[in-house]
């Protein structure tokens, strides 16, 4: 599915998770062709049989799990977001941030920032987008472009 936004769902520190394990699963993620991890780290539920399972992996190595693989899931989110760069694609703009701000996601789930205005809060407007920015958004501007310019 081309311009699709693939993410995937990833659980770190598992109970008898080993080092070789957790590295297994790494390099399988970093050949993965995904947009982006959501990364959560396994915590103790009582009355479950998995909190009575041995071989609990330390707190502090789930942690950092879990920072390597955000960590992997950012370079793969920026990669996918770099290809878009120059284009056009549709936003649905939700939130206005500060009076010079609104943000919102494109129909492949990037994240975007466009200068504020209130007219286009709740609705869906067309921009391109020009670069990332330090908070790994992608900078856009509105745009008025013929439908026949996108590829989706």
């Amino acid at each position: 599915m081309p311009h699709c936004c693939i993410g995937v769902d990833v659980m770190v520190g598992f109970p008898d998770e080993t080092d070789d394990d957790f590295l297994e699963t790494y390099r399988f993620l970093e050949s993965l062709d995904v947009s982006y991890f959501h990364v959560f780290t396994y915590s103790e539920r009582p009355n479950t049989l998995a909190a009575e399972m041995e071989n609990v992996v330390p707190m502090e190595k789930r942690r950092k799990r879990n920072e390597m693989l955000r960590a992997l899931s950012e370079k793969k989110k920026q990669d996918f977001y770099k290809q878009y760069l120059g284009r056009y694609r549709d936003v649905l703009f939700e939130v206005h941030r500060d009076e010079n701000l609104m943000t919102g996601f494109t129909n492949n789930y990037i994240k975007i920032e466009a200068p504020f205005q209130a007219e286009m809060i709740n609705k869906i407007g067309t921009v391109q987008l020009m670069s990332i920015k330090e908070n790994g958004n992608i900078e856009a501007m509105l745009a008025e472009v013929p439908e026949a310019i996108f590829d989706y």
